[in-house]
């Protein structure tokens, strides 16, 4: 599994899923994941008759005797298919704020339209799961053959229901994971020709020539980083898919030196946050993470030259890898930079 970055330990709920008996019950009424999961036309999907295979990021091939209709999906990845064009019946991950609004990662969804099977790291309602009968379930990959935030200790169980696709985020530029979902919506019936899909697609494609001329323009410094109560972490742009991406377009990094185990950031404490100057700081603006409301109390926060100068920015360190998901990511940034001042 990915090193979570800033998904703090007591995030780390303990899977709890109630009624082992009727769980049982539902696991051989669904018969695992070779058997098929109800019609395919008793629910939203998009696919189209006969029989569909997609081969996925870890060189598995998935094989249906019909297209999947009943998706069950990460909330990033349910909401990357929703771009394209593919609706999910079931989501796991971040889905809705304390306050029932939906998380940032749900993107254009219609949270209350779906199943949501957890909310948080760990947290995945296997009997729940199981009720939506799936068809087929789909998530990022940011380490190999690890499917994002379908937890380790009941991945035998949750994975004997339906097929899995697996889809590489991490160590492959933007762009990769972006063409792969849109693979996967159109082989599930996604018309990549629509008007929204073209759109979306041309308003990325600007956006990414407006950064490449704002970095250009105004070559400043760049760190992206996060935070927790205990500490700083700054991202490593060689490994992140989006950052990979903005340094390709020409946005000048902070590369960390002495990266934790996963190669993702370099993990600091409070009194060494200062070790990286930047003019310009991303901050991952997650629901995990603390913001710059919150780290205001830390004196080493508030003397990076970046903060002093309020050149703090936004970043959504987990995007949805769709043309309409990366786009204003992409327009954020490039205006940041434009704005952004020389520290030193």
């Amino acid at each position: 599994m990915r090193n979570p970055r800033t998904i703090a330990p007591t995030r780390r709920s303990l899977l709890t899923v109630g009624g082992a008996l009727g769980l049982g019950a539902l696991l051989t009424a669904c018969g695992g994941g070779s058997s098929d999961s109800g019609s395919a036309d008793d629910a939203p999907g998009g696919g189209k008759g006969g029989a569909w295979s997609f081969k996925d990021d870890r060189g598995q091939t998935v094989k249906r005797d019909h297209t999947p209709k009943r998706i069950v999906a990460f909330t990033g990845t349910a909401a990357a298919l929703h771009d394209f064009g593919v609706e999910c019946v079931g989501v796991f991950g971040p889905t809705k704020l304390k306050d029932g609004k939906p998380d940032p990662q749900a993107g254009e969804l219609d949270v209350d339209k779906l199943t949501v099977l957890g909310n948080a790291w760990g947290e995945f309602n296997i009997e729940r799961y199981a009720g939506l009968r799936p068809d087929l379930l789909v998530s990022n990959m940011f380490e190999p053959e690890a499917l994002w935030y379908v937890p380790e200790e009941s991945k035998k169980k949750i994975l004997g229901l339906a097929p899995s696709v697996g889809l590489t985020a991490a160590r492959v530029s933007m762009l990769e994971p972006i063409k792969r979902y849109a693979a996967l919506a159109e082989s599930l019936g996604a018309d990549l020709k629509a008007k929204k899909v073209t759109e979306a697609k041309a308003r990325f494609e600007a956006a990414a020539e407006t950064l490449r001329k704002a970095a250009k323009a105004n070559p400043v410094k760049v760190m992206a980083a996060s935070g927790s109560a205990d500490l700083f972490y700054v991202s490593n742009p060689a490994v992140n898919a989006d950052l990979m991406y903005f340094r390709e377009l020409g946005v000048d990094f902070v590369v960390p030196e002495k990266l934790d185990q996963g190669g993702y950031f370099e993990s600091l404490s409070w009194e060494n946050a200062d070790k990286y100057q930047a003019d310009l700081v991303l901050l991952d603006s997650r629901t995990s993470a603390l913001q710059p409301k919150d780290l205001a109390a830390k004196p080493t926060w508030e003397k990076l030259p970046a903060v002093k100068a309020g050149q703090v920015s936004p970043w959504l360190s987990e995007p949805r890898f769709s043309y309409a998901g990366c786009a204003p990511l992409l327009e954020a940034l490039a205006s940041a930079i434009e704005k952004a001042k020389k520290t030193s």
